[in-house]
C-alpha cells in the first residue's frame, strides 16, 4: 500500500476544507493505505483534548440532541480505522504551533514536532498533498 502525507492548516470549525481533509484521510485508511499528518499553524487545534460538545440554544437543542462533531473525537475514530484495516496514521503536531495557542493537551497519539517532521514524511511518502488555508 502507497504511504500518503497531507499537511492541514485550518482551526477546528472554520472552514469546509478540515471536513474534506479528513474524508481524504478516511478514504486513505479504509483502503489500507498508511498516513502521514502534520498538523500546522491553526489545524495543530484539531486534536486538542479538551474540546467539548455544546449546546445550540438557537435551535433548542441540548449537547446530546445537537451532536456536533468534534475534530478530536473524527482523530480517534481515524486511528481506530487505522488500526482494524492495519494502516497506519501518524499525526504530528508542530510544536511551536501549538504553544502559541496553548492547545499542548492532545488525544492519545498524536505527537508533537517541527517542520523537519512534515519534511521527513514528505520525503518518505509516495504523495503528499498540501491543504493550505487558502
Amino acid at each position: 500500500m502507497a504511504t500518503l502525507t497531507f499537511a492541514l492548516m485550518d482551526a477546528p470549525f472554520e472552514s469546509a476544507r478540515t471536513a474534506t481533509a479528513f474524508r481524504l484521510l478516511h478514504a486513505a485508511l479504509e483502503r489500507g493505505h498508511h498516513v502521514n499528518v502534520f498538523a500546522y499553524e491553526g489545524a495543530v487545534g484539531l486534536a486538542f483534548a479538551r474540546q467539548m460538545p455544546h449546546a445550540n440554544a438557537t435551535h433548542g437543542r441540548d449537547a446530546e440532541q445537537e451532536a456536533h462533531p468534534l475534530p478530536r473525537v473524527w482523530i480517534e475514530r481515524l486511528q481506530a480505522l487505522a488500526e482494524r484495516r492495519g494502516a497506519r496514521l501518524q499525526w504530528i503536531n508542530c510544536g511551536l504551533c501549538v504553544d502559541e495557542r496553548g492547545v499542548g493537551e492532545s488525544v492519545a497519539g498524536v505527537k508533537r514536532g517541527s517542520p523537519a517532521d512534515f519534511w521527513g514524511m514528505a520525503q518518505a511518502a509516495d504523495n503528499t498533498l498540501v491543504i493550505a488555508t487558502k
